[in-house]
């Protein structure tokens, strides 16, 4: 062995070099500091020794390599620009070392392969993949760039165009695809790869392929003529600038791939790395990558708790319906069997059609095959009768979001299971402390809820009543788990997390409508900032009966900042019946679109509608619209943290992010208030309390703002 490290190692054999990447310290193989510096002692053995005629790159594990190690960037990212500049050069040497070894080089991509796994693998000569394996450079995802020559490689291999709507989009690419662009040299089944990869370097070292002009191609500029250069980088920009929303970073990929194609590779390389450290500077990527290491450090979480978590074979969703129906597919789908009950026939009739449609969708988009939705469906099982309940391991209800109601079905639920089985129930706002007093056993039960659409919202939210043992917090993240979702576990409040923390969002926005600002003017403000949609869209989508409903439950919770003695907007809508989508009126209307889905419209008549809520029109900058609104977003999610609700300010913001749409390049709220600083938004805030207690800061951020404390460490 030529080279044994604790990340890589390199064997020479026949005149053949084999680097393997093979981490003793991970599951899986990453770019981290500690593999940069092996692979740099690996390129300087190749380049001392004169016996070797060919290269192949190997991986050992099951993947080839998923990229950089995002752990480092932190620490890495908080350097100067110069040290950035110069790591990076460092790193781009070994690279281009390899690229410029005097013989061909062969990597063999036997599983994903993202970021610098697959600019590792761009380095190289020659790549071949499994016909199972991915490869992409999603560092986009991350608002950065690829650092390791992928945005100067990849687009002589592919073309500007094809390089640009990969990297800008930060797409993974199936084999039949990276074959078909040039991006590999062939797709071999996993069992055969290796052998056809001895033979593909054996024929490249005996002169079949011309492996020196293909690494001209990938070191020479790119060949563009004036029109494709036009339509490849004019074109995309204007898309691309339409398309981002508050993202540097796909527009910055186009530029950096422009501004390199006229140079050859080691200039264009210095485009990319300026442009590298250009992003990794931005309060966009320290979001972003937060984003990242908040959702890894829930996986962690959700991993603990699968290890005191009940085994669940059987589960049943009380309540058909759009609801019961949407949780009977995802846990099906999932590989859950799952029983559905409701009273009513035509209710089943409409959850098994809500989960055929699902299914339908799924084989329109090639994603399953007949086969499989007959599979999934098989896992349905529709009743009228409580039969088979002695047989569940996990049950949630999802019956009408009346307390009463809820009360006496689960009393009567409890009565048909076993003695533990666990018991959830699917509401937005009521007590899960107060539900369990109806229960015998108030430990097997804890709040489980989803937000609508189920199978397109990634969270929920496992709420912890007074009497909620481990064990049934436990099998319920673990199930979440098994259906797709992030399971965040939150304390019993009014609104739990996402709710309470969005109805005072949404009451920033009344006092604003109360105050003549108008409602579309806001809308068009706070999507400008990042939200999927505005305030009034998103009360329309929820639902207008929903959200009165659920403010309501807030103001009798929390009387002191969310009871307002002014009729709202909100109040004129659920008294004029518009509810919304979901009967084609609210503060705008709707009509199905040639799809089916709702298309929003404008209504002149709601101007008349409002008019008598709406005072004189106070005149607001658009920064003083939007401070308004968010302001009580963070000071209420500060309070939920302060109290215990959530136990992180990570899962905090991740559930503002899954659960409601908060802006993800804005990181949630306290990673904003983090950007903006806390003693910035405490002084705001302190401007508005002539607004009511809504805007009033806690003590403790006060302190920190004094203090100049952050709520994620620097």
């Amino acid at each position: 062995m030529a080279y044994k490290g604790s990340r890589i190692r390199l064997d020479v054999n026949n005149n053949v070099a084999t680097i393997t990447f093979d981490n003793e310290h991970e599951k899986v193989n990453k770019f981290d500091q500690g593999t940069l510096q092996e692979l740099r002692e690996v390129t300087d053995v190749l380049k001392g020794r004169s016996d070797i005629n060919g290269l192949l790159v190997k991986s050992a594990k099951k993947l080839f390599i998923v990229g950089a190690d995002i752990n480092e960037f932190g620490a890495l990212f908080q350097g100067t620009e110069e040290e950035l500049l110069g790591w990076m050069e460092q790193a781009n040497a070994i690279f281009n070392d390899i690229e410029d070894l005097p013989y061909p080089s062969l990597t063999v991509i036997n599983g994903t392969a993202l970021g610098g796994g697959f600019e590792m693998a761009l380095s190289t000569d020659y790549r071949i993949m499994s016909d199972k394996a991915v490869v992409g450079l999603p560092e986009i995802k991350l608002g950065i760039c690829p650092g390791f020559g992928g945005t100067v490689r990849l687009p002589r291999l592919i073309g500007g165009d094809n390089a640009i709507e990969a990297i800008a989009a930060g797409k993974t690419i199936k084999s039949a695809e990276a074959l078909k662009l040039g991006a590999v040299d062939g797709v071999i089944k996993s069992d055969k790869l290796d052998i056809a990869a001895d033979r593909f370097l054996k024929q490249a070292m005996d002169g079949a392929f011309d492996w020196q002009a293909r690494r001209t191609q990938k070191t020479s500029k790119l060949k563009l003529g004036m029109m494709e250069k036009m339509m490849s980088f004019e074109t995309a920009k204007g898309f691309i600038a339409g398309q981002s929303k508050g993202y540097m970073a796909p527009l910055e990929v186009v530029k950096i791939i422009e501004k390199g194609a006229g140079k050859k590779r080691d200039d264009a390389l210095k485009i990319e790395a300026k442009g590298f450290v250009k992003l990794a500077k931005t309060t966009i990527a320290d979001s972003l990558i937060g984003i990242y290491l908040s959702d890894q450090l829930i996986k962690k979480k959700s991993g603990d708790y699968a290890k005191q978590a009940n085994e669940f074979n059987q589960a049943a969703v009380l309540g058909a319906g759009i609801m019961g129906g949407g949780i009977a597919y995802q846990s099906a789908s999932k590989g859950t069997p799952i029983i559905m009950k409701d009273i009513r026939e035509e209710a089943l009739q409409l959850g098994m059609g809500e989960a055929n449609k699902l299914l339908n969708k799924q084989i329109k988009r090639k994603k399953i095959d007949s086969v499989v939705m007959g599979e999934t469906l098989g896992r349905i099982r529709p009743t009228l009768s409580y039969g088979d309940f002695s047989n569940v391991d996990i049950v949630v209800e999802a019956v009408v979001e009346n307390e009463k109601i809820k009360g006496i079905v689960l009393a009567e639920l409890e009565d048909q299971c076993r003695g533990d089985a666990i018991l959830t129930s699917n509401t937005s706002s009521i007590s899960i402390t107060r539900l369990a007093e109806n229960l015998k056993h108030p430990e097997n039960f804890c709040g489980m809820h989803f937000f609508n659409p189920v199978h397109l919202m990634p969270l929920v939210e496992v709420i912890r009543g007074e009497k909620s043992s481990e064990k049934a917090i436990a099998t319920t993240v673990a199930y979440a788990t098994s259906m797709g979702k992030t399971a965040i576990v939150v304390g019993d409040c009014p609104g739990f997390l996402v709710n309470r923390v969005l109805f005072p969002y949404f009451a920033g926005f009344q006092i604003l409508v109360s105050q003549g600002v108008d409602f579309k003017r806001i809308d068009k403000l706070m999507e400008k900032f990042g939200w999927p949609m505005g305030p009034a869209y998103l009360i329309d989508v929820v639902g207008i009966d929903t959200a009165h409903h659920v403010g309501e439950v807030l103001s009798e919770g929390f009387p002191d900042r969310m009871k307002f003695d002014m009729k709202s907007s909100l109040d004129v809508m659920y008294e004029a019946e518009r509810y919304g989508q979901k009967n084609g009126k609210g503060y705008y209307t709707y009509t199905p679109d040639k799809k089916g889905k709702p298309k929003k419209a404008e209504d002149p008549s709601v101007a008349d509608l409002l008019a008598p809520v709406q005072g004189n029109t106070v005149e607001l900058t658009d920064e003083e619209i939007i401070d308004r609104m968010m302001i009580p977003m963070i000071i209420e999610t500060a309070r939920c943290f302060e109290e215990g609700i959530v136990d992180t300010v990570n899962e905090a913001d991740m559930g503002l992010i899954m659960g409601i749409g908060f802006p993800p390049f804005r990181g949630g709220a306290f990673k904003y208030a983090d950007t903006v600083g806390l003693a910035t938004i405490c002084e705001k805030a302190k401007a508005l309390t002539h607004l009511g207690t809504l805007y009033e800061p806690t003590e403790r951020m006060l302190e920190m703002a004094a203090k100049g404390e952050t709520y994620y460490s620097k």
